[in-house]
């Protein structure tokens, strides 16, 4: 009896595809000419964007970027040339550029040339921080400069240590989560009102009871309101404080609010996403005093620290609070593989697959050091107190208050919201120049946050200039 015909035998492979790899032995040789069209087309798209932001609004630009994309998926590809050049130039035409000195409305910096580089490197590699197995090289770095820079802020603590975010939205998840397995889901969040939206947002995130906000009339949290608020509260409580809010860049009292929480047993976070890099700074660090009392701390890099999003972190002064985010997957971490020596990633994060955002940290660190650090800081600030001077010297112009970081509050004197609003939008749908808004005292307030250290103060000249020329029309 015949046995029945077996399955077919695979296809064999032919010639190589044609679309080459970044990595291995020849993905240097296959991504340097695309470097060089990547390079040309940032440059050619930026010139002809001619200045912080593309000009015509959002029809123009969609217009342009359509026209750009074709049909974004083609039978037929054009070729990596082609792509590159064609689409990286629309990219750059339509960005609003953080290097561009009169782009400063958000807390969304320029990002250093040698963390961009070094960024290059971890995409071409593309270690994935689930398992040793995928980032031998890059989880051992993660884990020096966690350490590190958790030090930096728990300078007396044993066993300082810290965890990668992707910034400071999910590094405040996080410390919600972590104060929520301490104590359990009866845990009230307190934060003052100039908190960023994703504390709350954590807190029903996570299924616990509504956040408590408490009025902050002075742009910061008060310590004998939240004395009274602790007092009213029942069960354990997690309060957060702010070390440079994002309207403003103000820095609560935060010795004071931790005197607080000490004296009602209620446990502190410091969201220092914008201003806890000032600890790098010899001329800046008394700003913080009290940082180093929280039991959690939220840092973002990509602010101050000028890495390319995502480079955040979570601080904690006891390697053992992070202890909650143990997860066991038996294909990643299995049980004999972390006995035998192997280094377990997942309590890392609470991603699974995730890029070695440490690396370009690492870089900036070894090539800056802490002096070169510590000069764009204070280089940034003193950006702010320019500016600020110029516009409170300035008859046309009223400043809300002396910048405490790089934001700086003001608007056109006898403006007023509405207007203040329409000019606003009118610079941005011109390209002119990009500035946030600010609510303050009841009052609609423009926002220049400075993070670009080579804006000079010439360049900050011309932005009053244009704000004198736009304000009279």
């Amino acid at each position: 009896m015949t046995a029945p015909p077996g399955p077919p035998p695979p296809p064999r492979p032919t010639a190589p595809p044609t679309a080459p790899l970044a990595g291995g032995h020849t993905g240097a040789d296959a991504l340097r000419p695309l470097l060089d069209t990547v390079l040309d087309a940032l440059a050619t798209g930026a010139r002809a964007r001619g200045g912080p932001l593309p000009a015509g609004g959002p029809d123009a630009v969609t217009a342009r970027v359509a026209a750009a994309l074709g049909d974004v998926l083609p039978a037929h590809g054009t070729g990596a040339q082609d792509a590159l050049r064609t689409l990286v130039h629309a990219l750059a035409e339509g960005a609003a550029d953080p290097a561009e000195p009169l782009c400063a409305a958000h807390l969304h910096g320029p990002p250093l040339a040698v963390a961009t580089a070094a960024d290059l490197a971890a995409s071409a590699l593309n270690p994935s921080l689930d398992s040793w197995d995928q980032a031998p090289a890059a989880s051992a770095i993660e884990t020096l400069v966690t350490r590190a820079l958790a030090a930096e802020f728990y300078p007396a603590a044993a066993t300082p240590d810290a965890v990668v975010t992707t910034g400071g939205t999910e590094a405040n998840q996080l410390a919600v989560l972590l104060a929520r397995e301490r104590h359990g889901p009866a845990l009230t969040v307190l934060h003052g009102e100039n908190a960023h939206h994703s504390v709350p947002r954590a807190a029903w995130l996570l299924g616990l009871p509504a956040a408590t906000a408490l009025p902050t009339p002075a742009g910061v949290l008060d310590p004998a309101r939240l004395a009274d608020a602790l007092a009213a509260t029942p069960g354990p409580a997690l309060v957060t404080a702010t070390a440079g809010t994002t309207d403003a860049g103000l820095i609560d009292p935060l010795d004071a609010i931790a005197d607080v929480c000490s004296a009602h047993g209620a446990d502190l976070h410091i969201d220092a996403a914008y201003g806890g890099l000032l600890a790098l700074s010899p001329r800046h660090r008394p700003r913080l005093a009290g940082l180093h009392r929280a039991h959690s701390l939220t840092i973002d890099l990509h602010k101050l620290g000028w890495q390319p999003v995502a480079a955040g972190l979570l601080a904690v002064p006891d390697t053992r609070l992070l202890a909650p985010l143990a997860h066991r997957a038996d294909y990643l971490n299995p049980a004999d593989d972390t006995e035998a020596g192997l280094p377990d990633l997942l309590g890392r994060s609470l991603r699974t697959t995730r890029r070695p955002d440490a690396f370009k940290i690492a870089v900036t660190l070894r090539a800056l050091g802490r002096d070169g650090l510590a000069h764009l800081i204070d280089r940034t600030c003193d950006l702010a107190h320019h500016l600020a001077a110029r516009l409170d010297a300035h008859p046309d112009f009223e400043l809300h208050a002396p910048p405490t970081l790089t934001t700086v509050l003001f608007r056109p004197t006898h403006a007023d919201d509405k207007t203040l609003a329409d000019l606003r939008r009118t610079l941005l749908h011109a390209g002119r120049a990009v500035l946030g808004r600010a609510t303050a005292d009841g009052r609609l307030w423009l926002k220049a946050t400075l993070l670009n250290p080579h804006t000079t103060p010439q360049d900050l000249d011309t932005l009053v200039t244009l704000l004198e020329g736009s304000n009279r029309r």
